[in-house]
């Protein structure tokens, strides 16, 4: 039995749509490896068994008791981590979601003796950026480089493919025939295929491939929102009409919101969702040994 065919690979945060697509990747195309999905509820438990069907194992861990996640890891050879917010929550901050998850997984792998652990994070990760998100997602890629540990970092844009938070609004825009987006879908978006980044996490659990390296792994294409959407419009031959949202008032009414609420769609997440990303798409995945989706195909399975 080679030391492949006995692997275990755990994933953190299997309930998103990152985490299910690596599942339903692994149960195709890597037969070899034992697949332990962790999550944090029974409800996010019962979803990755209604979507992704049998499995080795769906395991309830907490990242605030090194007992559960040493349950998990225990003889793992690697964690891929995906856990992480975009969009705050009372009981889901960034710096909860973000660093002290990462933390905690860290620390249990090295605990374990894993061998090495991919980390899901975002492009324009920067621990000294102003923006939370960003910050955060910075913070939680230098605690994985200081650990010691072998590791893979792969930032990521805006996912698009099936259970996708994008592929969600896409199908909502089309509804009506009405999308209306922030000043009018302008900015450039560079979404990546969920399926692709599935094939790049389980490709960079081979201990060789991308060692100690953080990759923005980006689609191949970078285009504006409304673009996107136009596109998607065309594929299910229908009309659509595109009404701007300005970003000035949306940030006002965001600011006033947040010092009454604290939670919820934020001015950080708006920063997020309406950046550019124009980046080099071949370098990641040369690396990672993945061809990447086109979009149109990204859309498609988006709308299904």
């Amino acid at each position: 039995m080679t030391s492949e065919s006995a692997s275990k690979i755990v994933i953190t945060g299997a309930n998103s749509s990152t985490g299910r697509a690596i599942l339903r990747f692994g149960r195709v195309g890597v037969t070899s490896r034992t697949f332990v999905a962790a999550v944090r509820s029974d409800r996010a438990a019962e979803q990755i068994r209604l979507q992704v069907g049998s499995l080795n194992g769906v395991v309830r861990i907490s990242y605030s008791d090194p007992s559960s996640l040493d349950g998990v890891f225990q003889g793992a050879s690697e964690v891929i981590h995906v856990a992480g917010v975009l969009v705050e929550r009372w009981d889901s901050t960034y710096e909860e979601a973000n660093v002290a998850s990462t933390r905690s997984v860290v620390e249990a792998s090295k605990r374990n003796g894993i061998r090495k652990l991919i980390l899901v994070s975002a492009i324009g990760a920067d621990e000294s950026s102003d923006n939370r998100y960003y910050r955060t997602k910075g913070q939680a890629e230098v605690l994985l480089r200081a650990s010691g540990l072998s590791y893979t970092i792969l930032r990521v844009p805006l996912l698009l493919g099936s259970g996708t938070a994008a592929a969600a609004a896409l199908r909502r825009h089309l509804r009506g025939g009405r999308a209306r987006l922030i000043d009018g879908g302008r900015n450039l978006q560079q979404p990546l295929y969920v399926n692709d980044l599935a094939r790049a996490a389980m490709a960079a659990t081979e201990l060789s491939v991308a060692r100690d390296a953080t990759l923005e792994l980006v689609g191949p294409c970078s285009l504006p929102e409304r673009e996107v959407v136009e596109r998607a419009a065309r594929l299910l031959s229908r009309t659509i009409r595109i009404n701007s949202i300005p970003k000035r008032l949306l940030s006002l009414f965001l600011t006033i919101r947040q010092r009454i609420a604290g939670e919820g769609f934020s001015l950080d997440a708006l920063e997020v969702v309406t950046a550019d990303t124009r980046l080099d798409p071949q370098s990641a995945a040369h690396q990672l040994g993945i061809e990447l989706t086109g979009i149109d195909e990204m859309i498609k399975d988006s709308l299904h």
